[in-house]
C-alpha cells in the first residue's frame, strides 16, 4: 500500500470520526461519540506515523 493511499484512508477516518462525534449524540447509543473520538485519534496518529516514515 503506498503512502498516498494511507494518507487518504487516514483522512477518511478523521472525517468519519468527526461525523460520528457530531451525530452520535442524537442516537440512543452512548458510545457513538466515543467511537468518533477514537476514529479521529487513530486517523491523526496514522498521518503522524506516515509523515515520520517519509522523513526517515
Amino acid at each position: 500500500m503506498n503512502k498516498t493511499l494511507k494518507i487518504i484512508i487516514s483522512i477518511l477516518a478523521i472525517l468519519f470520526g468527526a461525523f460520528l462525534f457530531v451525530y452520535g449524540e442524537f442516537d440512543d447509543s452512548p458510545g457513538g461519540q466515543l467511537l468518533g473520538v477514537v476514529a479521529v485519534i487513530l486517523g491523526i496518529a496514522g498521518i503522524i506515523k506516515i509523515r515520520k516514515k517519509k522523513s526517515d
